[in-house]
């Protein structure tokens, strides 16, 4: 009987060991699963870390890439816009610079016209009739003269075309002023108070109203 009762409490031993070797493998399981678990998830969390470093990287690039494509244009148009508006403020310089011109020529040319349409050989006497033409001659001449340099300062301009080829020809009033001199002496008012201009306009209404 004796025999019998250690063989049980043997058994019951072994029965308790096989518990607590089931007990603790079921332990060491767990635990590698909440292992696994926690590396799992700390490797989403690296993965999501990354996701976004590779968003951020992107839309930095591409802010980069649209930050270079503005610059870029805005150096394009404000080289552009500078230089067009140079060659406009030169060109609305020179165009106001030759409408002035025109217009001071245009007071130069008028005066010449009255002179010339007030000249009239029919209505001079035989006596003095020599003189008249003399000196009639010579207000064609001043009046040539002025309209050449006219043409040839303004030849090459979009206002050549009024005045057509400057005559080549020489006048006998000697007046070689060159197209400098010429709208120098428009722009100061002195065009028509030459000396030789205003000797003759002198003679000239001497001899009319004679």
């Amino acid at each position: 009987m004796a025999l019998l009762g250690e063989h049980t409490h043997h058994i019951k031993i072994r029965s308790t060991q096989m518990e607590m070797s089931s007990a603790g493998s079921a332990n060491r399981d767990e635990d590698y699963d909440r292992k696994l678990k926690d590396a799992q998830d700390e490797l989403d969390r690296i993965q999501l870390q990354r996701d976004e470093l590779e968003r951020k990287k992107s839309e930095l690039e591409e802010l980069t890439i649209r930050k270079r494509t503005f610059i870029s244009q805005q150096i394009e148009l404000t080289e552009k816009f500078t230089s067009s508006l140079t060659f406009i403020d030169r060109g609305l310089f020179e165009m106001r610079q030759q409408a002035e011109e025109l217009e001071q020529c245009r007071v130069c040319f008028a005066s010449h016209l009255d002179k010339i349409q007030k000249l009239n050989p029919d209505n001079w006497s035989r006596e003095n009739q020599v003189d008249r033409l003399e000196k009639a001659t010579m207000t064609l001449d001043i009046a040539a003269d002025e309209y050449d340099q006219a043409a040839a300062h303004f030849e090459g301009s979009p206002s050549g075309a009024i005045f057509g080829r400057a005559s080549k020809r020489g006048r006998t009033t000697g007046r070689n002023l060159n197209t400098s001199e010429f709208i120098s002496n428009l722009r100061n008012g002195f065009a028509f108070n030459l000396p030789i201009v205003a000797l003759g306009g002198i003679a000239i209404l001497v001899y009319l109203t004679k």
